[in-house]
């Protein structure tokens, strides 16, 4: 009986401190800089603004377009006037707020692939791994992707 009752108590010493060990407390900066994403052909570079943060495209692998040879257009945007810029350097996430809980969230995050706009947050799952969470209403009607951060 005695060695049961040490058994569960270690057993309860490790889960209670396993989880507090691999636990790392961010901060709201930690997500500023270069992330490269999940498809790996764009890198984003967040930023801070005025107490929140924000997301441009900085890098593009095929910023060529084939048709014309001039750099990609944002030619999916529902906003017609917006559909001669360039791709490259659209703010594409905007108005994050960290809620000091290892998470960014309401912000919009746009897809210049679909030339949609949906709600987002974000996470750190590891030290270099955001999880990105876009959504239409709820976050569990959504998609998520992980970006790697590009160490510069």
């Amino acid at each position: 009986m005695r060695n049961l009752r040490s058994f569960l108590l270690l057993f309860a010493v490790m889960i209670f401190a396993i989880p507090s060990g691999l636990a790392q407390d961010y901060q709201a900066d930690d997500v500023v800089g270069v992330w490269l994403n999940e498809d790996k052909d764009a890198h984003v570079e967040i930023f801070k603004r005025n107490d929140q943060y924000f997301g441009k495209l900085v890098f593009i692998l095929n910023a060529i377009d084939e048709e014309t040879g001039k750099p990609k257009l944002d030619k999916h945007n529902p906003d017609e006037s917006l559909r001669s810029r360039p791709t490259l350097g659209i703010e594409m996430l905007t108005k994050f707020d960290y809620n000091g809980d290892n998470k960014w969230s309401g912000g919009k995050i746009y897809d210049a692939k679909k030339g949609k706009t949906y709600s987002c947050y974000m996470k750190f799952v590891e030290a270099e791994k955001l999880k990105i969470r876009g959504y239409v209403g709820v976050s569990l009607l959504g998609r998520t992707t992980y970006w790697t951060k590009i160490n510069q």
